[in-house]
C-alpha cells in the first residue's frame, strides 16, 4: 500500500483481504513491516467487496496508521 514514514523509521504498509463465503463478507486486515519486524492489527475492516475494503482503508490518515501501528506492540 506504500511506506509510512517519521524519521528514521519506517514502516513498508501492506493491506491483506480475504474473502469468507460463508458469511458474504471480505474481511481486511493491516502488515506493517521494517526490516525483520512485523506487526498485523486484528480483522480491522468488514464489508461486502474487497473495493470496498481497500476503499475504507484509504480514509486512514498516516496519523491514523501510526496510532495503530505504536497500538500493536514495541
Amino acid at each position: 500500500m506504500g511506506q509510512l514514514a517519521r524519521g528514521e523509521t519506517r514502516w513498508e504498509v501492506y493491506l491483506e483481504a480475504e474473502h469468507v463465503p460463508a458469511e458474504g463478507i471480505v474481511r481486511g486486515r493491516t502488515h506493517f513491516v521494517h526490516g525483520d519486524r512485523h506487526r498485523q492489527s486484528a480483522w480491522i475492516f468488514l464489508e461486502r467487496s474487497q473495493k470496498e475494503v481497500q476503499e475504507r482503508f484509504n480514509d486512514f490518515s498516516a496519523n491514523e496508521l501510526w496510532s495503530l501501528v505504536e497500538s500493536l506492540g514495541p
